[in-house]
């Protein structure tokens, strides 16, 4: 199969962490834009994508692209597209749309114009004047961004941030592609410690742990694009095969959750089995401003209220205070923390060492960093 031309969504801020995370795949042919990664790679990119990818949203496959300003250039121009390389007779094709700033933009109208698109170029290669779409299911987007019109076959199904350890949500949960992108932003090794003291129901620990034993975040699922018969048919078992051979089962890892929401913590421990990580992450009811550590050099990534999605604003200040002067006790750490107050370095009572952008959901927030020193070789 040629070189496919893939594309690795993401929230904004998180370009950067995916274009990493596919070097280290071995994909360097690739270009960021807002809010993806576009990478050139054979057809066993597709399964590697989809299960290595910790900070990224979903795997695209483009199937073309082109300005259109009428509807009859969006039928005409999508309708050339090569289609039938991707699907089958029976294939089962949803579209979906979105569009910005451009003049065709009835996305229900693209949508549909899109949908007759395809299945006039179905039946000029099937001959046949009706589809039964039964069979393997292709997602289809269109995408309008200033009158450019992309194109392309979704390969993941769901969202890669649904692992498929954590069937059991508790309030104000953190989406697991967020909490893999705090903790790749920040100093954290597995041969140190990991302390996350407003751990809910266990993301940011159960995370640590999956890197911290190699474990590939997509090997709990089942990806839309298994069942598509185009494909080579090893190279879904052959990609699954690599990801089992590459974890580490006898790393030592040190990794702590604590929170005061006893139910947040059996679930935290019920994900963490769910995850094969629970004898290696340790819950503890406890509140933050009472969290302490044996050890001299470690990081402390969290993400406590923020006075918005849980408790109010008041309450949350005060907290920042108290874990301010608690923190004060981790001096040898490094500490991490995303809020949206826009107070809280002063709340906290330290300036941070570097500060990111980041969107939890559609809460743009600030990732603050306070870099502790580097532990001795």
């Amino acid at each position: 199969m040629a070189t496919l031309e893939l594309i690795a969504t993401c929230a904004a801020g998180v370009e950067a962490v995916v274009a990493r995370e596919l070097k280290a795949l071995g994909y360097d042919d690739q270009t960021m834009e807002n809010g993806r990664v576009i990478f050139r790679a054979g057809a066993e990119a597709i399964p590697r994508a989809n299960l290595w990818l910790r900070s990224a949203g979903r795997v695209l496959l483009k199937v073309g692209s082109f300005r259109a300003v009428t509807f009859d250039e969006l039928f005409e121009l999508t309708k050339a597209l090569p289609w039938v390389d991707w699907l089958p007779y029976d294939a089962e094709f949803p579209v979906s749309g979105k569009s910005v700033k451009s003049q065709l933009y009835s996305v229900s109208d693209c949508q549909a114009i899109v949908k007759k698109a395809i299945a006039e170029a179905m039946k000029i290669r099937y001959k046949c004047e009706w589809f039964p779409e039964n069979g393997p299911r292709y997602p289809v987007e269109v995408s309008l961004l200033h009158d450019e019109a992309l194109l392309t076959i979704d390969t993941s199904g769901s969202g890669l941030h649904k692992r498929g350890y954590r069937p059991l949500l508790g309030a104000a949960p953190l989406r697991e592609t967020l909490a893999a992108t705090m903790i790749q932003l920040s100093y954290w090794q597995p041969d140190r410690a990991f302390l996350d003291p407003f751990c809910g129901t266990g993301t940011l620990p159960i995370e640590a742990a999956l890197i911290g034993c190699n474990i590939a975040p997509g090997s709990f699922r089942q990806f839309v694009s298994e069942r598509w018969p185009v494909l080579p048919a090893n190279i879904w078992p052959d990609a699954r095969t690599e990801a089992n051979d590459a974890v580490k089962s006898d790393v030592d890892l040190r990794i702590y959750g604590s929170d005061i929401d006893g139910k947040a913590l059996s679930l935290a421990r019920q994900h963490a089995q769910l995850a094969g990580v629970n004898h290696l992450v340790h819950f503890q009811k406890l509140a933050a401003e009472n969290v302490r550590s044996r050890f001299k050099y470690g990081c402390i990534i969290c993400n406590p209220p923020y006075g918005e999605r849980m408790g109010d604003r008041q309450q949350s200040e005060q907290l920042y205070q108290r874990i301010g002067e608690t923190f004060t006790n981790f001096d040898t750490w490094s500490i991490y923390i995303i809020t949206s107050h826009p107070k809280f370095e002063q709340l906290f009572g330290r300036k941070a060492d570097k500060r990111r952008k980041l969107y939890n959901g559609r809460i743009q927030t600030t990732y603050y960093q306070f870099f502790g020193p580097r532990p001795p070789r």
